[in-house]
């Protein structure tokens, strides 16, 4: 039975080869989209779900008051932390700390500077990362070891087992190859391409007992049968307990979070993580559903605008006894069959446009064909999307009286709500919503984009201080500017576009001790900061260690934090910071040093008493940047022969602080016209059918004088009404979605009323587009030959 059925779809599909083109077509692009978003929700949801003991695994967290009374959360810790709960706490497994790192590798003539990791031994038995080569227990237990992955072992040694061979580390030390990694899967919040254990970190002297040096992450691993909530009760008050005999006592809580938990939300609000990129989550998910809903509406709304052609067949098979059921499961398997060659199409389209998607997405997805899973997803998949299409116009025309129909009475009755023209407004409706949102996410984009970073990108350069350029900086940095290659040099912490420090805890005359809750970004510089980045100077001068030897203390401020400290003459005085001595010696103009979003935070720019990890250099205006750049790369080679040159232009580190809502930008472009596109496929066929259904009509009024425009025009205003429609009812629903998304922004536009006319104009236009051709060719045919049509 199920077969003929079958068949019958197949026939019919073939004998209405326009209404199955449009149909597959609409549904092949609609399920495609919805494929590829789900690819990439499925990868965001599996997230480091993956670990063989990830229900026990917890990531360590931070909780405090801003001076403004507000919980905040953060998950960067003490390295004192993980040591720490492991030695007190039964509960603790084990425990790993992670902090990133970045060296040059060497292997005979092969260098190769890569992503790596310190952490502790832990680290193998807690995540379920398997070694190819090598002994878990031994592989990070020495301070000369090292665990690359497969990939950057085969760069390396080919194919040849690395085991027991070494690797230079920044021409300083040698380290043993420990072990092999498998490649790290694109759902783990970890990157890197080696291991290296803490304990070398320990040698190079980077790790410290300091409370309130937050600078990384800490997973723990409970025992199995702990409680999180017992343990968090437990062990909330270790930072507090442990600096309360020093000069400032800390108020930051402890707790844990679930692994599974962290990569989906990792913004706090109110010091719990309820938000992130769960967000992004939920709203593509919603995407995915309504993109397949509107492809599916174009098949109920098409089927049933057919209905006066069907209604015929279905008369005389309920005369000839068939149940409305059979006839239900009839239109059902046509519209699953319908669903089955689209879905075969889809895929096809999925894997040509992966290529794309990932790279737009930043992640490599695929299409997993041997998985068993897979396959019983997607067969669910189309059923699902069969039944979703073929529900309506089944049940619709399943519904037709045999009497009226073969009497010839049957009439489809227009009226001023249908539910064809509800689903044609729901189209339009997401549609439009999404059109909105687009314009405004490029708008926020754009807005960002053109404020004034308060310094100069042109031509600022900047690189890390590795090698023998720490030792050497003085030579390089004059002859840099002797050979002409700079107009300027410093030294600094971090590059200007990026933080690596911030703290709290100072103070400053007429300061609280709410005060010391203020979170400062802490930069440094050792001369030249403000005519490298082409800073203004306010008040004072710039740290100059080299007119100024003094200036080994010296501190400048920035507007924000002369602001929240509340200083009227702010050179000359003296900030605090435990027993050191901070002389501020000059004030300068805020600049955009994190988000371009956000408003400037409050920055302390101190003198070499801090400490130094990158070189800024200006490139001169009178040569050309390639003729600079070579000249810099002679000088770099001279002083440090063992490295290879590089250098990173600092106007594309700042491009990247817009990639990822650029990403969502592009995603929200793409859906959006993916969207209006299904959607105007079904108005497309709609008025085609609409057009055939008023041949006569359209004679009639031709003979009586109606002009091509004037049947144009009737044909196509229905239609319009009901995009003007969707259009009043996005408006609102876009209004108070983007205004929402805004408010995770400081420094944001506001929704102005062109975003919604520009939208409701390019709507329109799409519409009277898509219908304009189907209503002219129906107004300009012959009204002799319609008429004489029966």
């Amino acid at each position: 039975m199920i077969r003929n059925y079958f068949i019958a779809a197949w026939r019919n599909l073939l004998k209405n080869k326009a209404f199955s083109f449009i149909n597959i077509a609409g549904l092949a692009i609609g399920m495609a989209s919805a494929i590829l978003i789900f690819l990439w929700i499925q990868n965001q949801l599996s997230h480091d779900r993956f670990h063989e003991k990830t229900d026990r695994i917890y990531v360590a967290n931070n909780r405090d008051r801003n001076p403004e009374g507000e919980l905040w959360a953060w998950q960067w810790t003490p390295k004192i932390l993980g040591p720490t709960l492991k030695n007190t706490y039964p509960e603790v497994e084990d425990f790993a700390r992670a902090n990133e790192c970045s060296f040059y590798l060497t292997l005979g003539d092969k260098q190769l500077q890569s992503d790596g990791l310190f952490t502790d031994p832990g680290f193998l038995n807690i995540f379920s990362f398997p070694l190819k080569e090598g002994n878990i227990n031994e592989a990070l237990n020495s301070n000369n070891k090292i665990v690359l992955t497969e990939k950057l072992a085969k760069k390396f040694f080919g194919e040849s087992n690395p085991v027991g061979k070494v690797v230079r580390i920044d021409s300083t030390d040698n380290m043993i190859v420990s072990g092999v990694l498998k490649d790290l899967p694109n759902n783990t919040l970890f990157r890197f391409e080696y291991i290296l254990p803490w304990s070398y970190m320990k040698k190079l002297d980077w790790d410290d007992s300091n409370w309130g040096n937050n600078s990384v992450r800490t997973f723990i691993l409970l025992k199995a049968g702990s409680s999180q909530q017992a343990f968090d009760n437990k062990i909330k008050n270790i930072t507090i307990n442990h600096t309360s005999n020093n000069n400032y006592k800390a108020t930051t809580e402890v707790f844990t979070q679930p692994l599974a938990d962290s990569w989906l939300y990792s913004e706090s609000v109110n010091g719990q993580y309820t938000r992130g990129r769960i967000e992004s989550v939920r709203l593509f998910i919603v995407i995915a559903f309504f993109i397949l809903l509107i492809a599916c509406i174009n098949f109920m709304n098409l089927s049933t605008a057919r209905s006066e052609k069907r209604a015929k067949e279905v008369g005389i098979r309920k005369v000839a006894g068939a149940q409305r059921f059979t006839l239900i499961v009839q239109f059902i398997c046509e519209s699953v069959l319908l669903a089955m060659v689209s879905g075969g199409i889809a895929i096809l389209l999925v894997q040509l446009s992966l290529p794309f998607f990932n790279q737009l997405v930043g992640i490599e997805l695929f299409l997993n064909y041997p998985n068993f899973f897979f396959w019983l997803s997607f067969i669910l998949f189309i059923l699902f999307t069969g039944v979703l299409a073929g529900s309506y116009p089944a049940f619709f025309l399943s519904s037709f009286r045999p009497v009226k129909v073969l009497k010839g009475s049957f009439r489809t009755v227009q009226s001023a709500i249908s539910p064809r023209k509800i689903l044609v407004v729901l189209q339009f409706t997401f549609a439009i919503t999404l059109i909105i949102s687009t314009i405004i996410v490029k708008h926020q984009i754009n807005y960002a984009l053109s404020r004034n970073p308060g310094y100069s990108k042109d031509r600022l350069v900047f690189c890390s201080l590795q090698g023998d350029i720490s030792k050497n900086y003085d030579l390089i940095r004059n002859e840099l500017l002797s050979t002409g290659a700079a107009v300027s040099v410093t030294k600094t912490m971090s590059p200007i576009t990026q933080r690596y420090s911030d703290g709290w805890g100072f103070e400053w005359p007429g300061s609280t001790e709410k005060d010391k809750k203020v979170d400062f970004i802490r930069m440094s510089a050792d001369a030249g900061f403000t005519k490298t980045m082409n800073i203004t100077l306010l008040q004072g001068r710039d740290i100059d260690i080299f007119s100024y030897p003094t200036d080994s203390n010296a501190v400048v401020l920035n507007e924000a934090a002369v602001k929240i400290m509340r200083l009227n003459d702010p050179v000359g005085q003296v900030i605090k910071e435990g027993d050191m001595r901070w002389h501020i010696i000059g004030v300068i103009k805020d600049f955009v040093f994190e988000s371009p979003y956000a408003s400037i935070k409050p920055l302390l720019l101190l003198g070499p008493k801090s400490w130094f990890n990158v070189i800024h250099y200006k490139l001169s205006p009178n040569r050309s940047t390639s003729e600079s750049l070579k000249l810099a790369e002679s000088v770099f080679k001279k002083y440090n022969p063992n490295y290879p040159f590089q250098y990173n232009f600092t106007d594309d580190s700042y491009a990247l602080k817009f990639k990822e809502e650029q990403r969502t930008s592009t995603l929200a472009t793409l859906f959006s016209a993916l969207t209006i596109f299904i959607s105007c496929l079904g108005l497309f066929g709609l008025a085609t059918y609409m057009a055939e259904n008023r041949i006569k009509e359209i004679g009639i009024r031709k003979v009586l004088g109606a002009s091509v425009y004037s049947i144009t025009s009737l044909l196509s205003l229905d239609f319009l009404k009901l995009v003007v429609l969707s259009f009043l009812i996005a408006s609102p629903v876009a209004w108070y979605a983007m205004s929402s998304w805004l408010k995770n922004y400081e420094y944001r536009i506001q929704v102005e009323w062109w975003v919604f006319a520009a939208a409701c104009l390019f709507a329109v236009t799409i519409a009277i587009l898509t219908i304009g051709f189907q209503s002219v060719k129906a107004a300009r045919a012959n009204p002799v030959k319609n008429l004489r049509t029966e």
